[in-house]
């Protein structure tokens, strides 16, 4: 490596530590936003997560967990009754079809239980290398850097790479960060996505890390516009919601749930 890239990579790494310590301050209450009680119920709910909402999917496992609480009894799950509770998840049926599958894959290979090893996660059905790492990082405690829409669109803004390939990402970003980082990384710059850097327009003028991003402007620039871009509990109306966050951070995942518990 020449002298100036490794200046430049020292450089891009103490800019993108110095944002993820300002993303740590503003979201001390980032979590994983899917609900689960254990490494079945995460990976299933990260499978069903894809093209659509957290909150669609948390409001599904309530209901699939209780009528099919772990491998072996999904695996023996109706496909037409499954398919009918996956409905308002989207792509339904072919969802189906991989639950099912993975299930029944843990059972035969695993002992119904979720290996704890990436390079056994990504052979089961409908997990690649973002479940896995979500899986890995928040049901194991392994570290591990979730690449997902948000996440990647984030990562090029702030120049931590120039791919659109979920695995380029993933290493390009993995090379500035300490693997004990990665997955409270992850987290953050997922909650910093859907609630400030959004992809049509982000509210730049109101982004606490915008004195160290590189795409400053591309959004609104305006602090007072720019604050009514703002979602969930940053939005305008929602004081409370984030006071009662920064106040039982240990909590949060609770607190959320009860928020989206509430009627309007």
């Amino acid at each position: 490596m020449a002298i100036a890239e490794a200046g430049s990579l020292l450089a891009l790494k103490r800019r993108a530590r110095k944002i993820n310590r300002v993303l740590a301050d503003k979201y001390p209450y980032a979590h994983a936003e899917l609900d689960f009680r254990n490494p079945f119920e995460l990976v299933v709910a990260t499978v069903l997560s894809a093209q659509t909402t957290d909150v669609a999917v948390n409001q599904v496992t309530k209901i699939l967990f209780a009528r099919y609480p772990d491998a072996r009894a999904m695996a023996e799950a109706d496909p037409v009754e499954l398919e009918t509770i996956l409905q308002p998840t989207g792509f339904f049926r072919a969802k189906a079809r991989n639950v099912l599958a993975l299930s029944t894959r843990l059972v035969d290979e695993y002992d119904g239980v979720v290996p704890g090893r990436l390079e056994d996660l990504v052979t089961l059905p409908g997990v690649g290398r973002k479940t896995a790492n979500v899986v890995l990082g928040n049901a194991f405690g392994i570290p591990g850097i979730t690449v997902d829409t948000h996440f990647g669109r984030l990562a090029r803004r702030f120049g931590w790479t120039a791919s659109d390939d979920p695995v380029k990402i993933e290493f390009d970003v993995a090379e500035l960060f300490e693997p004990r980082d990665w997955t409270m990384l992850s987290h953050r710059v997922v909650f910093h996505g859907r609630r400030v850097c959004h992809s049509r327009k982000p509210a730049c003028g109101a982004c606490p890390v915008a004195s160290l991003c590189p795409s400053y402007g591309e959004g609104e620039t305006d602090p007072v516009k720019a604050a009514k871009l703002l979602k969930y509990e940053l939005a305008p109306g929602n004081e409370a919601l984030l006071e009662k966050l920064l106040a039982e951070t240990h909590r949060a995942a609770e607190i959320r749930m009860e928020s989206q518990r509430r009627p309007g």
